[in-house]
C-alpha cells in the first residue's frame, strides 16, 4: 500500500458504522495481544431526593479488574453531604462484586482532588498543564 492509495477522512461527527468498527478492532487486537477476552461493564449509579430530584451520580465501567470512575458529579447544594461517598462506595462495592481488585479514575484540581484521598486513594500522574493553568490528576486504588 502506498501514501496516495490511502484517503483520510476528518469529521467531527463519526459515522457509527465506522465507531463500531473501530471498537470492535481494537478488541480484537487487544483481546489477542492480552489474552484476556474484553469484559467490559457499565456502571451507573444516581443519587435521588425523597421528591426524585437528580442529586448527582457516577458513571463509569469495569474491565480487566479494574474499577474506572469515568464521571462523579454532585448537584450544587449537595455537596460535601455525604452523597459523593455514597456514590463512590456504591461503585467501589459493585466493582468488587464484578472481581475488580483496583479502581482508577482522575479529577482536576479545580473539581474533588482532596475528596479520594480521604476515600483511599492515591495519585499514580499528574498532568500538567491540562487545561492551561491547572492539572489533571489520576487515583488508584485497591479494592478491598
Amino acid at each position: 500500500m502506498t501514501d496516495d492509495s490511502i484517503t483520510l477522512s476528518l469529521t467531527d461527527a463519526s459515522d457509527s458504522a465506522d465507531a463500531a468498527s473501530i471498537l470492535n478492532g481494537l478488541k480484537r487486537y487487544n483481546e489477542a495481544a492480552s489474552g484476556r477476552a474484553p469484559d467490559r461493564r457499565d456502571v451507573t449509579i444516581v443519587a435521588r431526593d425523597a421528591d426524585g430530584t437528580l442529586l448527582g451520580g457516577l458513571a463509569g465501567y469495569t474491565q480487566w479488574d479494574w474499577l474506572y470512575v469515568d464521571q462523579l458529579w454532585i448537584a450544587e447544594g449537595g455537596r460535601r453531604g455525604g452523597v459523593g461517598s455514597r456514590l463512590l462506595a456504591a461503585a467501589e462495592a459493585e466493582g468488587l462484586a464484578r472481581g475488580c481488585r483496583w479502581s482508577r479514575l482522575y479529577t482536576y484540581d479545580f473539581q474533588a482532588p482532596d475528596f479520594y484521598p480521604r476515600h483511599g486513594y492515591e495519585v499514580w500522574a499528574e498532568l500538567d498543564g491540562y487545561p492551561e493553568g491547572h492539572k489533571q490528576i489520576w487515583f488508584r486504588k485497591t479494592l478491598g
